[in-house]
C-alpha cells in the first residue's frame, strides 16, 4: 500500500501554505542593477540529509537567473547537529550584513528572528510559527519572517488516522522522537495523544538518536512494547536515516507511515506529508515576489 503520492499532491495542494510577504527591503525585481551582488545568509542545523535540498534551491535560483559569484554570494552556515552554535552563526551572518537570511527548520529559524529584526527571513518548514510566535498570522506574518509551515505537528494526527485505516486490529503504535529537545517537549504530540484517545489506540513514545545504534535500540524497544505498527517525526536527522529507518521496519516487519515521500523512495509503506524539495523551491518564489 503506497499513499505516498496522493498525500504529496493533496499537501502541496492544501497544505504549503505561503505565510506573507516582509521582504520589502529586498526589491528584487527593481534591485538587479549592473554589478550588484546581493548577499544570501543560509542557515541549518546541519549537513546531514541537507545535499538534496541546497541543490533544489540553487537549481531554482539559476531558474529565475541568479548565479552564485555572478549576480549572488551564498554565505553557508551549519551548526553540525550542535543547536548551541546557532544563534552564534546567525549573528554572524547579521555582521556580514546580508541581504537576505534562508533558515531550515525551526531552531535556525528562532536564531535568525533573535538576531535581527530588520533583514529579512525566509524560513522553511517551522512547524507552528504563530503558535510560537514567530509569525503574527498565516496570512500577514508582519516583522521581518516570512516563508512556508509544513504544519508537520497537525499532520501527525492525520498519519495517524491513515496508520489506523491501513493497519486492521492496530491497537498500539510505536513513535519515534528524535532526541536532543529540539522542540518543546509535548509540542508535537499534544494533538496527536488527544486523537489517539478518540482512536482507541495506545501510543509508546521512544525517543532516540538518531543513529546506528539508536534506531537499532528504537526498534527492538517497540517490539518489546508488542507495537502493531510505527510513526516517525520529522526532522533532518531522521531524514539522513531514511534508509535505515525503513529498513529497521522491514527487518521487524513493523508497517510504518512516514513525514516525507523520500522514505517510500527507499523502499517504505506510506507517507503523508508536504513535498519538501518543492518547498525549498517555494522559497525563491517568496523572495522574488516583493
Amino acid at each position: 500500500m503506497n499513499r505516498s503520492k496522493q498525500a504529496s499532491v493533496s499537501i502541496k495542494t492544501i497544505l504549503i501554505l505561503l505565510v506573507g510577504l516582509a521582504l520589502e527591503s529586498v526589491h528584487v525585481a527593481e534591485g538587479q542593477q549592473a554589478g550588484k551582488i546581493f548577499r544570501i545568509g543560509f542557515l541549518d542545523r546541519s549537513t546531514s540529509g541537507s545535499a538534496v535540498y541546497v541543490d533544489a534551491f540553487r537549481q531554482e535560483l539559476s531558474k529565475l537567473g541568479w548565479s552564485e559569484g555572478k549576480n549572488i554570494i551564498i554565505e553557508y552556515r551549519f551548526a553540525e547537529g550542535n543547536t548551541d552554535r546557532l544563534p552564534e552563526l546567525a549573528a554572524e551572518l547579521v555582521r556580514l550584513k546580508v541581504d537576505l537570511i534562508v533558515t531550515t527548520g525551526r531552531a535556525p529559524a528562532l536564531a535568525a528572528k533573535r538576531a535581527t529584526t530588520t533583514i529579512p527571513i525566509v524560513m522553511m518548514p517551522f512547524p507552528d510559527p504563530v503558535g510560537e510566535g514567530v509569525v503574527a498570522n498565516l496570512a500577514r506574518p508582519g516583522g521581518n519572517v516570512t516563508g512556508f509551515s509544513g504544519l508537520s505537528y497537525e499532520l501527525n494526527t492525520k498519519r495517524l488516522e491513515i496508520l489506523k485505516d491501513a493497519v486492521p486490529k492496530l491497537a498500539r503504535v510505536g513513535v519515534l522522537q528524535q532526541g536532543g529537545g529540539l522542540a518543546p517537549a509535548d509540542l508535537p504530540l499534544k494533538e496527536l495523544r488527544a486523537v489517539a484517545v478518540a482512536l482507541k489506540l495506545k501510543l509508546e513514545e521512544i525517543t532516540t538518536e538518531a543513529d546506528a545504534k539508536g534506531l537499532e535500540s528504537a526498534f527492538r524497544t517497540a517490539k518489546q512494547k508488542q507495537v502493531g505498527a510505527i510513526m516517525t517525526s520529522g526532522g533532518r536527522l531522521f531524514f539522513a536515516e531514511r534508509k535505515r529507518i525503513v529498513e529497521l521496519a522491514g527487518k521487524h516487519r513493523l508497517p510504518a507511515i512516514y513525514p516525507q515521500k523520500d522514505f517510500v523512495d527507499e523502499g517504505g509503506l506510506m507517507s503523508y506529508g508536504a513535498d519538501t524539495a518543492d518547498l525549498y523551491r517555494g522559497r525563491l518564489f517568496t523572495w522574488t515576489r516583493s
